[in-house]
């Protein structure tokens, strides 16, 4: 009698439970009853679409895009954006506005994406010397994903350019050194010159205290990996002048490096003091070669123009910062990426 008392218990108690589950999921629902779903009340459609078959992908990276569905050009431009460590696209993407640009100036935007089973920080490897080497590793994803998009979506190949942050800025420039004739310009924010370590604890040195020179001068590993190459676009290298993260001095290697293997001389350029900080930049007759951007004030990450709203700034990326001055601006002005008019 006690046994078949106890498990009759047992037994009710499992149905109190069970009832008060059922209960509890009517009382949610009439509390979270949904709204008759209208055109502004549906879920917003994710910004970025990734692409899963774009070609071998040696480098195994993501592939994400966006394209306008109105007013895009017959023939557009193409930018490649290139995220630093810790961050992925959509969070570049939500504190830079790189998608509204697009839409305002027609042009496609191309993220790729690292894995955290390829770097445990979400990093480019742009330390790994398989990574970097032409048609090997995550460059050559990089390039397959650039062609499978200007193939789809009838890209303008004299207008295709690229940007990255930290890991993604020097991924950037190593984009560069294998493919000069690919990009018709280059953005490398707080990154590394290409050819500075060969791996993670000579990428940590040089990034804290400034990286050495190679044999025969920065020049030398691009000209290595790139000996045809007979026209370069034009480097821009931005650095907030309090980076603790990457130390200055490995933004004035990324010049010494773009200006060797230009042939350009380095006391050949100007000197302007701006209100955000100072602009150097060298040019071939009237012509953009390479500009550095030292932003006072600001450590590790991209600058982009101080807002009335600054709160809603500080939610979205870290390395995204309030400056003086805006690069996605700066870009799209250097790049000849103008609003589409209405």
């Amino acid at each position: 009698m006690k046994f078949s008392f106890g498990r009759s218990l047992v037994k009710a108690f499992r149905v109190q439970k069970k009832i008060g589950k059922l209960i509890g999921k009517a009382v949610e629902a009439t509390r979270t009853k949904p709204k008759r779903t209208t055109s502004t009340s549906r879920p917003a459609k994710p910004i970025l679409v990734e692409t899963t078959a774009f070609g071998s992908n040696p480098g195994r990276l993501v592939m994400k895009s966006f394209v306008p569905t109105t007013r895009l050009p017959k023939n557009p431009a193409l930018v490649v954006l290139l995220h630093g460590c810790g961050q992925t696209p959509e969070s570049l993407d939500v504190a830079t506005g790189f998608s509204k640009l697009a839409k305002e100036r027609g042009f496609v935007l191309l993220y790729a994406q690292q894995k955290r089973a390829n770097n445990s920080q979400n990093c480019f490897n742009w330390f790994r010397p398989s990574a970097v080497a032409r048609d090997r590793g995550e460059v050559r994803s990089i390039k397959q994903m650039v062609e499978h998009i200007c193939e789809r979506h009838r890209i303008d190949r004299s207008r295709i350019f690229v940007a990255g942050l930290s890991a993604g800025g020097a991924m950037a420039g190593a984009l560069v050194a294998n493919y000069p004739a690919l990009f018709a310009g280059a953005a490398i924010i707080a990154g590394m010159p290409f050819g500075s370590a060969r791996d993670t604890m000579s990428a940590l040195r040089a990034m804290k205290s400034g990286a050495t020179p190679p044999p025969g001068g920065w020049g030398r590993p691009i000209a290595e990996i790139s000996p045809e190459a007979k026209a370069w676009p034009a480097i821009t290298i931005w650095h907030g002048m309090e980076d603790r993260v990457v130390k200055p001095v490995n933004a004035l290697a990324c010049v010494a490096q773009w200006l060797e293997v230009q042939g350009i001389a380095e006391n050949s350029g100007r000197l302007e003091e701006k209100p955000w900080g100072r602009l150097q930049s060298w040019k071939i007759t009237s012509e953009l070669k390479v500009a550095l951007y030292s932003v006072s004030n600001m450590g590790h990450g991209l600058p982009i123009k101080k807002r009335k709203s600054v709160t809603a700034l500080r939610s979205g990326d870290p390395y995204v910062i309030p400056a003086e001055i805006s690069a996605p601006a700066e870009m799209m002005r250097l790049w000849g990426l103008s609003r589409l008019r209405t």
